[in-house]
């Protein structure tokens, strides 16, 4: 059934999803749970997302038949992940309402567009240069280093990105990428890392979590805290602000996050986006009344945004698939599930892939609490249980 864009998509539609791994399978969980159906395209038979939803095609982002047989079932389409390709969000735009709109992942695919996109909202980002020629490689200035080299296009969690102290480094690194379009960032002071997730409907309304504290390992998102004292208040609330900011420079519609670092003088500067549901907001599930899944939901839907509000601390733990071969076995191993959830307070998300493999996001836990002194100590307790590094204690207390 066809609804009108401009009134809201009621429970008994169709909603469909690009991409079918994890972000895509909590969304339609839910959508499901509003009473909608939910449509899937993803190239993967065995896609996370399409193995719970009501349809499942099995198409490649661009093939053409796949996206028409998407908006023959869906009554509205989102996405799950950014590098899905932005002509077939166009392509499906046509038919559909679509949110985000390709205009917005097309900014995200690419970090020389992005950057630019920060600094017209005023935003500052850590000191860069866009390396796109032999010669703009050779005038990059001496303050730049050391620095960060990171491919303009398909980086995420860590991938593309190079460490270089000296100009020879960085030439080399260059060349190693293939010399492909880079931006080089300027290393600073980092205190610590943190985001915001918001949804901005159609109609320009703007709703958002707390700002979330991260710890990052190896490019991947290891830990999330959220509560009162994860970081200074005038640091929140300056990246709420500049989050909105970039939201409405896009004219976003949608759930999005957007990460920055806290630099030692107490400063932020932005380092990316993310126009989707994120890891860093998956606590929101447990320890607030409405999920960033249902407030994407809602903005695809064009239904009301109601303010989110948090009402346990969490924190939330990252499950790799290393967590299957901790004592070094060939064959994978079932972590100690039966011990962690023993432990009051603690939430499994098992994502639905049937291979663990070192590095894949197999999962996470989240832990909620009536105090933050007992989630912390639960949150030790979870991951030494899994072999994982020790949870600092992180923030103001």
């Amino acid at each position: 059934m066809t609804q009108n864009a401009d009134l809201p998509i009621l429970p008994g539609a169709t909603l469909g999803v690009l991409g079918g791994g994890q972000l895509g399978r909590m969304f339609a969980h839910a959508a499901q749970r509003m009473g909608y159906f939910t449509a899937v395209l993803d190239p993967d038979a065995d896609s996370p997302a399409g193995r719970v939803s009501h349809h499942h095609i099995h198409s490649d982002y661009a093939d053409v038949d796949g996206l028409a047989r998407l908006a023959g079932l869906a009554d509205a389409v989102t996405t799950e992940f950014e590098n899905v390709p932005a002509p077939s969000l166009e392509h499906l735009a046509v038919a559909r309402p679509v949110s985000p709109a390709a205009s917005a992942i097309a900014i995200a695919q690419d970090r020389i567009a992005e950057k630019a996109h920060f600094t017209r909202c005023g935003v500052p980002c850590a000191p860069y240069a866009v390396i796109e020629t032999a010669a703009q490689l050779a005038a990059i200035e001496d303050h730049l280093l050391p620095g960060i080299l990171k491919t303009a296009r398909l980086g995420y969690d860590g991938k593309g990105q190079q460490r270089v102290k000296t100009r020879a480094e960085l030439v080399e690194a260059w060349q190693a990428s293939g010399c492909v379009p880079c931006v080089l960032e300027k290393l600073l002071p980092l205190e610590f890392e943190c985001s915001v997730i918001l949804a901005r409907g159609r109609d320009g309304q703007i709703v958002h979590f707390p700002a979330q504290r991260n710890l990052h390992r190896d490019g991947i998102l290891a830990v999330t805290e959220v509560h009162a004292l994860n970081m200074p208040k005038t640091v929140a609330q300056g990246a709420v602000n500049s989050a909105k900011s970039i939201a409405n420079g896009l004219g976003y519609v949608g759930v999005l996050c957007v990460e920055f670092f806290a630099l030692a003088d107490g400063s932020l500067v932005v380092n990316e986006m993310a126009p989707r549901p994120h890891n860093s907001g998956h606590y929101t599930m447990e320890a607030c009344d409405v999920s960033q899944f249902e407030l994407q939901v809602r903005t695809l839907a064009g239904l009301p945004l109601a303010p989110p509000r948090q009402h346990s601390p969490a924190i939330m733990l990252n499950l790799l698939g290393d967590l299957w071969f901790t004592s070094g076995e060939e064959k994978p191993v079932s972590p100690r599930w039966s011990d962690v959830l023993a432990l009051p307070g603690v939430h499994l998300h098992l994502y639905g892939k049937i291979e663990p493999r070192p590095g894949r996001k197999m999962g996470h836990l989240t832990l909620t609490g009536a105090t933050l002194e007992s989630v912390r100590a639960n949150a030790s307790q979870a991951a030494q249980l899994l072999g994982l590094p020790p949870v600092e204690v992180t923030g103001l207390a």
